[in-house]
């Protein structure tokens, strides 16, 4: 069995793992830490607990003492990388969802945002978890850096496509909408449910800090220096993330080297698909741990434009986190994940 610890259990993040986790067949949870709830039971925060097996949250610090292999860091930025060295030095393997080990250039990370990085040295050794790139990199890490949801559904949309030369690295539009657990469990007026009921709205336009993970892994990945816009958009929805993405096609490019590209790409990936004759939606996916794209070719206007389509909280995130964990540990990948979206 593979012991693990859930630190920041009370986010939508932290609380989803702990839901995969608990009918996970090779998994014991040992302890799930929150600084704002320590003492409380789990049920007492989300109420879909309240028939699990009983867990009170646990100080931090806590952690230290515990014989652990594996700790899923659920923090903001800024605050994972204080942790994770500590949790390395005590011999734990560390899985961190937040942005602190997901830059191979920590000045990158530093100058988006605005915090000096305080672990350089272990982010030079973190691998970056997308398991459709780095499953053999991933399986002998000692610390993954969990990719965010708007850039794992661009990274796999785009990758195959720009190393095969056939869209250009000039002018890629990235326009993504996501659900609101996609801010983070928080209150504050913008995401409250009178604001987003009903409405739709851009968000942090021109800057938006994921466009640097964007740029640095798909620059990285496809061996072109990328540059993007990308312009996120707030649905109101619980969760759920649609990308369109618009690049210039190459001259050459056609219709089946496209789908025979994004096949070769994908056909053996676990959760990634191409679909053909339709375009993914939310129904799709939200519940699973799937990405789904889709494309249509603008002969007109000589553009592809791209679909790509993922749950936030899973393969944006937690379930992807579990996935890194199964690699990491030589389980089957879709060992306690779920394939098949809730439709309803």
């Amino acid at each position: 069995m593979i012991r693990v610890s859930v630190l920041g259990a009370t986010g939508y993040t932290g609380a989803e793992l702990l839901r995969l986790l608990s009918a996970h067949s090779e998994v014991k949870v040992v302890s799930a830490a929150s600084q704002s709830f320590v003492g409380k039971e789990l049920g007492e925060i989300f109420s879909n607990f309240r028939q699990a097996e009983k867990m009170k949250l646990v100080n931090p610090e806590e952690l230290a003492g515990q014989t652990v292999d594996l700790v899923f860091v659920c923090l903001p930025s800024g605050k994972s990388m204080k942790v994770v060295p500590e949790l390395l030095s005590a011999g734990m393997r560390v899985i961190d969802l937040s942005p602190d080990f997901r830059y191979r250039s920590a000045s990158l990370y530093e100058d988006w945002y605005g915090i000096k990085h305080a672990a350089t040295k272990e982010n030079e050794d973190a691998v970056f978890g997308l398991p459709e790139f780095y499953a053999k990199e991933i399986q002998n890490a000692g610390l993954v850096g969990n990719p965010g949801c708007y850039t794992t559904a661009a990274i796999l949309a785009l990758t195959p496509l720009l190393k095969a030369g056939l869209i250009s690295e000039k002018g890629i539009i990235v326009d993504g909408a996501s659900g609101i657990t996609g801010a983070g469990r928080k209150a504050d007026l913008d995401h409250s449910f009178a604001e987003v009921w009903g409405n739709f709205k851009a968000y942090n336009p021109v800057r938006h800090r994921h466009t640097s993970e964007m740029e640095e892994e798909i620059s990285y990945l496809s061996g072109k220096q990328v540059t993007l816009q990308f312009t996120p958009h707030l649905l109101p929805l619980n969760r759920g993330i649609l990308e369109t993405i618009y690049a210039d096609l190459a001259p050459d490019a056609t219709e089946k080297a496209i789908a025979d590209c994004l096949h070769d790409a994908y056909d053996d990936a676990v959760f990634t698909h191409l679909l053909a004759g339709v375009l993914p939606d939310l129904k799709g996916v939200v519940g699973s741990n799937n990405c789904l794209i889709g494309f249509e070719m603008a002969e007109r206007t000589g553009k592809l434009v791209l679909f790509s389509a993922l749950d936030n909280l899973l393969k944006g995130a937690s379930g992807q986190a579990v996935q890194n964990m199964n690699i990491m540990y030589g389980l089957p990948q879709d060992m306690g994940l779920p394939l098949i979206a809730s439709y309803l």
